[in-house]
């Protein structure tokens, strides 16, 4: 089974129903901060390959007409109590990585539930888009800024470290990009060697200014 169909299955019952008004703008940058990275969500910009591809995740429900409040839940679920699955850097069919929980909590975990169960499927299944070319900046905000805080690239993510602070040079960058390490996935075999060139240059390079 799918990585995407084994999350939303495996998140349905597990409490923790979403309720209260919702700010959808908190919800859609708090999604574009801390999920963006991982996750694919056509609404949001959003072309993660880490996680599950939240439209096509959802598109079958949509087409069952599930009623939005249960997606929501399925979502909200899913963020304070994230499973832990197979994973793999080899295959398609499993994750690279698991989600940790909480992400974001309280009213914010309820923003970024709603604003998820109102777009994600809404408009079916997505196509893949690979990523394509060497341009670093480029592959860093798609594959890395839902996670790190990079100024030059306009990237804010907490879950990982702040690389301003950190000033990586390049070894370091590319070493960590190609192996992963912690809950960070190893991108040897996603990125090509070109585009892990490419993206550890820029890092170094920017890091810091």
């Amino acid at each position: 089974m799918g990585a995407a169909v084994a999350v939303t299955l495996a998140a349905c019952g597990t409490g923790g129903l979403a309720t209260g008004s919702a700010d959808l703008q908190n919800g859609r940058k708090l999604f574009q901060d801390k999920c963006a990275g991982c996750h694919t969500l056509a609404a949001a910009g959003a072309q993660g390959t880490i996680g599950p591809n939240l439209d096509d995740a959802f598109a079958e429900a949509r087409a069952e007409r599930f009623k939005e409040s249960a997606i929501r839940e399925i979502v909200y679920d899913q963020i304070k109590l994230p499973g832990q699955y197979p994973t793999s850097q080899d295959t398609k069919d499993f994750l690279t990585a698991n989600m940790p929980a909480n992400l974001v909590t309280g009213k914010d975990a309820v923003d970024v539930a709603t604003y998820v169960a109102q777009n994600a499927g809404v408009q079916g299944f997505s196509e893949a888009q690979a990523l394509s070319g060497t341009n670093g900046k480029a592959i860093f905000v798609s594959k890395c800024g839902g996670c790190h805080t990079l100024k030059s690239a306009g990237t804010t993510g907490t879950t990982g470290p702040d690389l301003d602070q950190l000033k990586p040079p390049f070894a370091i960058v590319k070493h960590q990009v190609i192996n992963g390490g912690a809950i960070m996935p190893a991108f040897k075999g996603i990125l090509s060697v070109a585009q892990i060139e490419a993206v550890a240059k820029y890092v170094a390079e920017h890091a810091g200014k």
